[in-house]
């Protein structure tokens, strides 16, 4: 049985009140463990904010979503007007609205943000894997939600985006056809569609989301925080077990945080009373039109934060399919000349490449454009394993590294930009460099990432007082 504590009789009201919930519930406890006493590394620079940011618009989400699920209809007949009876009649129903469509935007750029640092400085490395793996989770359950709900206000591109995407299931060898018909609900997307990613988006995924974030602040405290450089400060302590290069969270980061906060909600408020469209990019002009099975709009394309991975989709042609084939086969015979292993290991991956080629050229290449989408998410779940730098951070590898690096940057945002505009010969070309580029960052990163000399790793962080 737990110690019961006991406090004087003329201590104040508030004193009592904590001591009472303390002795049936861990508050004192977990403020301490995950704030007061939570040492965090003493050189954290603006890169950290993001992952506060992001729980803060976790929140704004979930709050918003609650008041629109109040007057919302997922009914194919009454969804688009019950979305325009919000915003014309609902008192400040455009501003929570506007706050929730801005708000997945702001989700995706801050946590994009918040992975950007994490690759810069190898927080993805040994022993911060599981938190790695728990972020890349979220970033998976993060896009399944935005994509569901952007189905709901039911208008054109809802509409013809749901479509395209859910067909690029049927492209999937035998189950395909079956797959997708299970989550239209229906041959066609319609009223069994809408209330199916109604009821994930309002429900399943949320709680899956939940639980993740949960899961990567646990795992995260419980390892420590990284840093900019990369260093264990959990390796240095004083006589009282604290760590010398290490500040409480609380006070001094969660201030810091609440500065970041307060900056984010200025812009955010910005966005939401002046430029809630943000250009046609955040809200696109023909989602204000109610969605028409009978008309397909121009251009069909996703919100711009799936942009990148939809141009690996549309990468990938019959053309593009005969230049992958060639890199395996020529990958399969560098392997066999210039390896050195045993006989029958060289087989293997003369075998492997043979059925890998077979594969190619039977099934249909549509199909290996969705392997590519889905593949440009699956393989940061094995960025730990597959970064073999001496140094974790970007500060003491090659300079060359960074450069790399920067380059992969520009790569991305340059496919995100070509996701949106309509599919030219130019664009195309440039989207399959970009997109063999992307994948040649990660599947060489066992090889590169272990080329040049490292710049030697201080003792200690490295940190100026400001």
């Amino acid at each position: 049985m737990a110690e019961y504590h006991e406090v004087s009789p003329n201590a104040p009201a508030g004193e009592k009140l904590l001591n009472w919930v303390d002795n049936r519930f861990p508050a004192s406890k977990l403020f301490k463990e995950h704030m007061s006493e939570y040492y965090a590394p003493k050189n954290f620079n603006f890169f950290y904010i993001f992952g506060s940011l992001s729980l803060l618009v976790l929140v704004i989400q979930i709050v918003t979503g609650i008041f629109l699920v109040m007057h919302y209809k997922p009914d194919a007949a009454l969804a688009f007007g019950s979305v325009e009876y919000i915003m014309r009649d609902v008192p400040w129903g455009w501003l929570i609205r506007y706050m929730h469509s801005t708000g997945a935007s702001a989700f995706f750029i801050v946590v994009y943000l918040h992975m950007f640092r994490g690759l810069m400085y190898g927080s993805y490395r040994k022993p911060r894997e599981l938190i790695w793996l728990f972020g890349c989770g979220i970033f998976l359950a993060l896009m399944a939600e935005a994509f569901m709900g952007y189905l709901l206000p039911w208008g054109q591109m809802s509409y013809w985006g749901a479509q395209v995407i859910v067909n690029l299931f049927a492209a999937i060898p035998f189950v395909g056809p079956d797959l997708a018909l299970l989550i239209r609900g229906d041959f066609v997307v319609g009223d069994a569609t809408l209330n199916r990613f109604f009821s994930f988006h309002v429900i399943a995924v949320p709680l899956v989301l939940l639980g993740l974030v949960v899961a990567h602040i646990i795992a995260l405290h419980e390892v420590g925080s990284n840093n900019p450089d990369g260093i264990e400060i959990k390796a240095k302590k004083d006589a009282q077990g604290r760590p010398l290069d290490g500040i409480p969270f609380h006070p001094y980061y969660s201030v810091h945080d609440i500065f970041a906060v307060s900056v984010f909600l200025m812009v955010f408020s910005a966005i939401v009373f002046f430029a809630p469209e943000m250009g046609g990019y955040f809200l696109e002009y023909n989602n204000f039109v109610p969605a028409d099975p009978f008309q397909t709009p121009l251009h069909i394309a996703p919100v711009w934060y799936f942009t990148p991975f939809y141009s690996m989709l549309r990468a990938v042609t019959t053309e593009m399919m005969y230049a992958l084939i060639a890199c395996v086969l020529l990958g399969a015979f560098l392997a066999v000349v210039k390896g050195k292993m045993p006989t029958l290991f060289k087989g293997l991956i003369v075998g492997a490449a043979a059925v890998l080629v077979a594969m190619m050229l039977s099934i249909d290449a549509k199909f290996w454009g969705v392997v590519a989408m889905g593949g440009g998410v699956v393989i940061l779940f094995f960025l730990p394993w597959l970064d073999n730098s001496p140094v974790k951070s970007i500060r003491y590898r090659p300079d060359w590294h960074k450069y790399l690096y920067a380059v992969f940057i520009i790569d991305f945002l340059v496919l995100g930009y070509l996701g949106i505009l309509p599919v030219s010969d130019l664009s195309s070309r440039i989207s399959q460099l970009g997109t063999l580029f992307y994948f040649g960052f990660f599947i060489l990163m066992p090889w590169w990432s272990c080329l040049g000399k490292s710049k030697p790793v201080p003792d200690r962080v490295t940190f100026t007082p400001h």
